[in-house]
């Protein structure tokens, strides 16, 4: 009487046994491998290609924008289709890798240059001091931003006003053309003005230079 449960156990034990080996044989139970991992695609940088643009070589780089005004080795210049005239300026940013953003003005050519870490992304003609209100030489931080300044002292609108000192030299846009100065400030052509101030902070660095005009030999 008690050899029915044990053969009946014996019976179900060999049904288990099978199954298990019929799922091993059909592989469910075996662990799948995880998916390989997915290589990081980094864009190469398109800079060096842009026919827009001029790639700096070191020497140029030095040659041109001196590495001691910024800190920064220029890496490409925006190229003007023709020569640039009062009133004209450049804007290309495309392409162009995340850096920290500074400004060089020459008085001497009377260009402006932005620059974003070692690429120009824009550049353009611009006004100076006349002889009696000379603009000032050297390295300034931005220190106030004002979208629709006026000035209080000549009742003149100075949109766009990045202020350079304490005694209100600013580059802001104007009416730049030929034959006309200003008090000192940098005066920008307005639309050109309007993208610089959208892109630099309180505490970005201008620099004004008046560069050595090219020797005759």
């Amino acid at each position: 009487m008690r050899a029915w449960p044990i053969a009946g156990a014996t019976i179900l034990l060999s049904l288990l046994a099978a199954v298990v080996v019929l799922a091993v044989d059909r592989g469910l139970f075996e662990q799948s491998a995880p998916p390989p991992p997915v290589p990081s695609v980094r864009a190469a940088p398109k800079v060096a290609t842009d026919p827009d643009r001029i790639l700096m070589s070191d020497d140029g780089s030095t040659a041109r924008l001196p590495r001691a005004e910024s800190g920064i080795a220029i890496r490409s210049l925006l190229k003007a289709p023709a020569a640039m005239r009062y009133g004209d300026s450049l804007w290309n940013d495309r392409d162009v890798a995340p850096g920290k953003i500074w400004v060089r003005i020459d008085l001497r050519t009377q260009l402006l240059s932005v620059f974003r870490g070692g690429d120009e992304i824009g550049t353009a003609i611009v006004l100076y001091g006349a002889d009696a209100k000379e603009t000032p030489t050297g390295t300034f931080p931005i220190l106030w931003k004002g979208r629709n300044h006026r000035s209080s002292l000549y009742d003149a609108p100075m949109p766009y006003t990045l202020r350079l000192t304490g005694d209100g030299v600013s580059i802001h846009g104007s009416n730049v053309r030929w034959g006309a100065a200003t008090h000192g400030c940098i005066g920008v052509p307005e639309g050109f003005a309007s993208r610089l101030f959208d892109v630099v902070d309180v505490g970005d660095t201008v620099v004004i230079v008046r560069s050595a005009a090219p020797s005759r030999t």
